[in-house]
């Protein structure tokens, strides 16, 4: 089974800070609302039956004619201005996502000539639910090796467009969002620790079946639904409490912090009973985790960073707090972070 421990960064505690940290956040969700009763309308189904059992009321969706990109756009036109950055200067463009505008190409650079941003890099990043997770790991070490200033990390998702609304069981979770950050030498949030993992022999578990080479799209692939998002419930539940808890033990471990010394906890915003299973096996009090799940619910690699930044706006986040991130997602993939706020 793979660990964390041979992939992952850390920076001691009290020490002048090089980086990496987070410059900005910003995040854009449609305006359409798909609530509980609606999906009632569709599927037999209830509002007391979802958000009892996943703690999700309503989540959003993208409009006719907005695309992954179009969401993505948003959401960096927030952490730009936020960050106090033009476009000229982002020298690369990470996008994590699993519902790409197209296969080819890239929607990164759809997003990088959207924004203008005709002097960096771009590529999209697919470690699904973990996605913006790994993109921070990977930004990181962009930044920390010198070989960029300023990258523009975004999480972004149309998954309404890949959601079967005949299964129940799956059409109850899943919504569109974005959000976006900065990442830099100096900023406000530092990345004290950053670890990321994965174990491939369990990819049936969230998948999409068709569409890609080993089977592409075909009439048949169409009739048997294979093209929209599948999850078996019961044991994605068990592996994202079990791969979350451990990411984030890991991560205490290799800090020497306490679950005490935590002042917030961001899941993946998968499903309620998930991250408070989790936030229970660490030793985090319920309070301290922030849960944005019930007006958004399941965005994917769009889930942390957006939770985030509603949490930050409320103004939840203080100096000195030291915020965990930890998600898991299709691969199977899981990644956890340590960031500290600055207020200054």
């Amino acid at each position: 089974m793979n660990t964390l421990t041979d992939r992952v960064t850390k920076a001691p505690l009290n020490t002048t800070w090089m980086g990496p940290s987070l410059s900005g956040l910003g995040h854009y969700l449609p305006p359409t609302t798909i609530t509980n009763h609606d999906l009632g309308k569709i599927v037999d189904t209830s509002d007391e039956w979802i958000s009892s059992r996943t703690g999700i009321k309503s989540r959003r969706r993208a409009g006719a004619l907005q695309a992954t990109s179009d969401l993505a756009v948003e959401a960096a036109h927030g952490a730009l201005a936020e960050a106090n950055l033009a476009v000229e200067d982002i020298d690369l463009i990470l996008l994590a996502t699993a519902t790409p505008d197209t296969p080819v190409p890239a929607t990164a650079s759809l997003v990088q000539e959207a924004l203008g941003a005709h002097g960096a890099g771009a590529m999209d990043l697919n470690a699904g639910c973990s996605g913006f997770l790994y993109g921070l790991h990977t930004a990181g070490a962009f930044v920390r090796s010198g070989y960029s200033q300023n990258v523009l990390l975004i999480g972004a998702e149309t998954l309404t467009r890949v959601t079967d609304y005949s299964d129940r069981q799956t059409c109850i979770l899943f919504g569109d969002g974005a959000g976006a950050c900065v990442v830099s030498n100096k900023g406000q949030m530092d990345v004290l620790y950053s670890g990321v993992g994965s174990d491939g022999s369990h990819t049936e578990l969230i998948q999409i079946q068709a569409g890609g080479s080993r089977s592409p799209a075909s009439a048949d692939t169409v009739a048997a639904h294979q093209h929209f998002l599948q999850l078996d419930g019961k044991r994605v539940f068990k592996q994202a409490v079990r791969r979350m808890s451990e990411a984030a033990n890991t991560a205490l471990e290799a800090t020497g912090l306490q679950a005490s010394d935590v002042s917030w906890l961001i899941p993946h915003q998968a499903n309620e009973r998930i991250m408070s299973a989790v936030a229970e096996i660490v030793g985090i009090a319920v309070p301290q985790v922030v849960n944005d799940i019930a007006e958004t619910g399941n965005t994917s690699a769009a889930s942390v960073p957006i939770a985030m930044d509603r949490a930050r706006q409320a103004g939840a986040f203080k100096d000195g707090d030291l915020i965990m991130l930890v998600a898991f997602g299709a691969g199977l993939t899981w990644a956890c972070q340590i960031l500290r706020y600055n207020e200054s």
